[in-house]
């Protein structure tokens, strides 16, 4: 298996991207996982090199859909635009994403417009592309407890209203190993 490094695609692959795998493992344990891992799937992972979201507005505004820091993250929200899935794999903190995942998410807000709407009775941003994306999270670790797995689940479905996402699954595995697509 190879596994893609930030945003670069598997060699060979048609261009048309499948699905945008965020995972926040280590890579020497993300490489011993067996995975589907298909030719047009990204795969996000922490280089080290992620700069936060300086809630700055460029990317709504300056570069519409494309983040104006300048790192391997900027292309988050074209990313997603081009995805048929999205899916996570965070460790859980306190029933929510890793520090990591939840940067990438917030970079990634380039992805709906800086404008609202209402949406099924709940203020929304409006939506930058005109579809809808599948949206999954995987979840791992130890001794997670009912609490931290239903704030998971409300937080994961939340994400996936306010980007248009169609929630596919949320899942709980112990360790990170046991975790498959």
């Amino acid at each position: 298996m190879q596994t893609v490094v930030c945003l670069r695609k598997k060699e060979g692959g048609s261009g048309d991207i499948m699905r945008v795998i965020v995972h926040d493992m280590p890579r020497e344990q993300w490489e011993k996982l067996d995975l589907d891992i298909r030719e047009d799937d990204i795969v996000v992972w922490d280089d080290g090199s992620i700069h936060p979201c300086t809630g700055c507005f460029g990317c709504w505004f300056k570069t519409p859909g494309r983040c104006i820091v300048p790192d391997r993250y900027q292309k988050m929200g074209e990313s997603i635009a081009k995805a048929t899935d999205w899916i996570l794999i965070t460790k859980n903190t306190f029933g929510g994403f890793s520090s990591f995942t939840k940067n990438v998410m917030d970079r990634s807000i380039s992805y709906v417009s800086p404008f609202f709407t209402v949406r099924d009775g709940e203020m929304h941003h409006a939506l930058r592309y005109d579809r809808m994306v599948g949206f999954s999270a995987i979840f791992y670790g130890e001794d997670m407890t009912q609490a931290e797995k239903d704030t998971a689940y409300k937080l994961v479905y939340a994400n996936a209203r306010n980007l248009n996402g169609d929630v596919k699954s949320v899942k709980f595995v112990s360790k990170p190993e046991e975790v498959t697509l």
